[in-house]
């Protein structure tokens, strides 16, 4: 093989260059755009600052639930400040169970009304009433207490049973105004008439 004149290597070397060239002019270069970095957090203060959110979450949660129950028992004690079973003397006796109402300032007791029946007295110490309704007939009976005289459990229900015992007939008209009730008589006797014993 001849050797290579200078010229022709040189010219075949400059064809190939120009080429080259029109044909990279002829395609636009790749665009590369630089992704946005983080800044280089170790691995320990990721771990930690995980480690702190989720404290800090349960904190919360674990407030918030308090909160909640403490608003709900708070609730439930305004509504409901005493309720207590009351035993005879020396445990004899019918053991009497008793609500009392702060807000409403009523006592109610349910009583036994019969053998396999009961009977529930509310005392409405605002508006002066006691009511009673058995849970044996459809009526309620109410009567008007002295302020300074409140009569005993015993005594009130043994006038509302002769009074429920009594032939009640057409004599007897039910209460039409109920505006006089306070609310936890009127919602005792919601369904059923009311009479003065």
């Amino acid at each position: 093989i001849p050797p290579a004149r200078a010229g022709e290597g040189t010219e075949a070397h400059g064809e190939m260059d120009d080429s080259s060239k029109e044909a990279l002019m002829e395609e636009a270069p790749p665009r590369y755009t630089e992704s946005p970095r983080l800044p280089c957090i170790p691995h320990e203060l990721k771990s930690l600052l995980l480690m702190v959110v989720l404290v800090v979450v349960a904190l919360v949660v674990v407030n918030v639930t308090f909160l909640l129950l403490g608003l709900h028992l708070s609730e439930s004690h305004a509504e409901t400040v005493l309720r207590m079973t009351i035993h005879g003397l020396d445990g004899e006796g019918t053991p009497q169970h008793l609500a009392m109402s702060k807000k409403e300032r009523t006592g109610t007791f349910a009583v036994r009304d019969g053998l396999n029946a009961s009977a529930t007295v509310v005392y409405d110490y605002s508006k002066l009433l006691v009511g009673y309704r058995s849970w044996r007939h459809r009526a309620c009976y109410i009567t008007r207490v002295d302020k300074d005289n409140f009569p005993g459990l015993d005594a009130v229900t043994e006038t509302f049973r002769r009074r429920q015992d009594e032939d009640v007939g057409d004599k007897a008209v039910p209460l039409a105004d109920r505006s006089i009730l306070g609310t936890t008589i009127n919602i005792l006797c919601s369904a059923v008439p009311v009479f003065w014993a």
